[in-house]
């Protein structure tokens, strides 16, 4: 599936990015990266709380690119970490477009949490930007969280899958839905010409 050339970032999902890029890399490190990345106009100057278009879908894809290759061989780790920190801010900041207020998930078996949170995660990026194409898929035992309007990965080509920030953000979200750290796994991406990114609910990781 084409991307749209004009896709946007909503306001409060960037500045949701940018918080967790900043807890997670320090000032000094993210501003770095939006000078790589030709955002400049961010540093020390959050956008505000909004659902307005905040930015390009291809500069959002600069930005992942930027960290990834700011931090090297350590990249992919870091953008982990920040999509962990990009889901706990959203638990904190947004329940509520979250629709996970007075959740009452220990009711639920695992993996009705697993879809519940997954499928508030699309709730909710669809209500911010219409532009959004996302949707839960349950085949073959396996439950995955598909998106065909990524915008890590927007405009950019790679044999690999590349979108390190979702993987995070989506291991936190069934974490905190579950109790449980589930592994992730990118098995399509848009960058590499699949027709959509597809991230798969693995197996649960023992806890250490």
């Amino acid at each position: 599936m084409a991307q749209r050339e004009d896709a946007v970032i909503v306001n409060t999902l960037v500045r949701q990015a940018l918080i967790a890029a900043e807890e997670v890399m320090g000032t000094n490190g993210l501003n770095a990266v939006l000078r790589t990345s030709g955002l400049e106009r961010f540093i020390n100057n959050s956008p505000p709380d909004n659902l307005e278009p905040g930015i390009q879908a291809s500069e959002y894809a600069r930005l992942n690119q930027a960290i990834e290759e700011f931090y090297g061989r350590g990249g992919r780790g870091m953008l982990r970490r920040i999509g962990k920190a990009s889901f706990q801010y959203a638990v904190r900041e947004q329940a509520a477009l979250l629709g996970i207020a007075g959740a009452a998930l220990k009711l639920l078996p695992q993996k009705q949490r697993i879809k519940f949170i997954l499928n508030s995660m699309v709730n909710a990026l669809q209500k911010s930007n219409p532009q959004v194409e996302a949707w839960v898929e349950e085949a073959d035992n396996k439950i995955a969280y598909i998106e065909a309007s990524c915008a890590i990965c927007h405009s950019r080509e790679s044999e690999q899958p590349i979108c390190h920030l979702y993987v995070g953000s989506l291991g936190e979200a069934v974490k905190w839905a579950t109790g449980t750290d589930y592994e992730i796994i990118e098995t399509h991406c848009l960058a590499k010409g699949d027709p959509y990114c597809r991230f798969e609910v693995g197996e649960a990781r023992a806890n250490d």
